[in-house]
């Protein structure tokens, strides 16, 4: 059994990130159908998120470092309070929603984004000190888990604000919002968590073990994957060809991230049977990546063959969903799995900076291939990065080989 004060402060980090997550998920669907319905043309709706996701990678990679020097809770709460300015930048006159403009505070809200939670995932670690690793895969399985299906009800909240109090009316309940669990969990979380005694060196922030750098660029070409068409292909695809509204969008994408966040949290009693280890190893992530493979290529060819787009996106995306899930609870362990509790905040910085590298590119590519080849090409791209992930995946360790090479 975890300790009442670890269980506590899990509690209490896993509660800042869920009402962080919200306001995320929240922000991202406002300004997807917001901006289209401006009359952004696909491409430009994916450059508003250029500068989101590309601090995601700065920030990944000097968060885990500061986080090391002043305490994971600290870099948690400056995330939420750049947040709420950044949702408040955005509540001024269209006539200064520029792109640059718009570009500047996403860029805000991804600084935000990774910093909480580049902070929540490390103090996991931290915070576990019984149970090994199956009790580590079980609490990180449930807190991202959670936190994902929480986006869903994010995507929900944004596009159901969107309808009934428009957008500048949904950032100022959101930003009121995530003010308020600011200010509760600074007042309940200890200091220090995650701070390591020595003062790390900036350049120790690049991993030199290699299962990490490995699983790093695994994570890269996976997440790219998902974005490729799920950020903007998929949104417009659905609202400008199957004729949705911004509430059925916003209700359809919270639904699958919900559903996704589900089976994430509920990886390590899905998966017992399967990796019969204290969690899974590289060769699980090798094996789930190549089956994830099969379903964009999947969905794909049969919108080819001219099969009905609204049950082939259905059914294909709750499918995808699923194994998608798998393959990032198999990560999100490994990723801890693999690291000291000295060097951990480092290490989950500099994998989740390779995690918004991933999404950045996603991003970027969901908008132009989708404006120049359509849904399919999205599709056909997103079969290839997951093989990329796949192949990558070959010489991550299992645990007892990383156990033994350790000891």
């Amino acid at each position: 059994m975890a300790s009442s004060s670890s269980l506590r402060n899990y509690l209490t980090v896993t509660a800042g990130y869920w009402a962080f997550t919200i306001t995320d998920g929240a922000i991202r669907m406002l300004v997807v159908l917001y901006f289209h319905m401006l009359g952004y043309s696909p491409f430009e709706v994916a450059m508003l998120f250029l500068f989101y996701e590309f601090f995601g990678i700065v920030t990944n990679l000097v968060g885990g470092w500061l986080g090391a020097r002043i305490g994971l809770n600290l870099t948690m709460h400056i995330g939420m309070g750049l947040q709420v300015f950044a949702l408040s930048l955005l509540t001024v006159p269209d006539a200064w929603l520029g792109v640059a403009y718009v570009m500047f505070a996403q860029a805000l809200s991804g600084i935000a984004k990774d910093l909480n939670k580049m902070s929540a995932k490390a103090s996991v670690k931290s915070i576990v000190k019984e149970g090994g690793d199956s009790r580590l895969f079980k609490w990180v399985a449930v807190l991202t888990g959670s936190k994902n299906a929480l986006k869903g009800a994010g995507f929900f909240v944004g596009a159901g604000l969107l309808d009934w109090i428009g957008f500048r009316g949904a950032l100022a309940v959101l930003a009121g919002m995530l003010l308020l669990v600011l200010i509760v969990t600074a007042l309940l979380l200890p200091s220090g968590v995650g701070k390591m005694k020595s003062k790390p060196k900036f350049s120790e922030v690049f991993s030199k073990v290699a299962a990490i750098n490995r699983l790093s660029a695994a994570r890269f070409f996976l997440f790219g994957s998902r974005d490729v068409w799920f950020v903007v292909g998929l949104p417009v695809f659905l609202y400008e060809v199957l004729g949705w509204s911004f509430s059925q969008v916003g209700a359809f994408m919270a639904l699958w991230v919900i559903g996704y966040g589900v089976v994430q949290a509920s990886a390590p009693r899905l998966l017992k049977n399967v990796h019969k280890a204290p969690g899974p190893g590289g060769g699980a992530a090798r094996i789930w990546a190549f089956v994830l493979a099969i379903f964009p290529a999947g969905i794909a060819l049969a919108l080819h063959q001219g099969w009905s787009p609204a049950i082939v996106l259905v059914v294909g995306l709750i499918l995808f969903g699923v194994v998608f899930a798998i393959n990032s609870a198999v990560h999100s362990f490994l990723i801890l799995a693999y690291s000291d509790q000295q060097q951990v905040s480092m290490n989950v910085g500099f994998y989740y900076m390779a995690n918004a590298g991933g999404r950045l590119t996603g991003t970027v590519l969901s908008g132009l291939i989708y404006q120049t080849q359509g849904l399919e090409g999205c599709l056909w791209w997103s079969a290839g990065l997951v093989l990329a992930a796949a192949l990558l995946s070959f010489g991550l360790p299992e645990l007892e080989e990383r156990d033994a090479s350790a000891a």
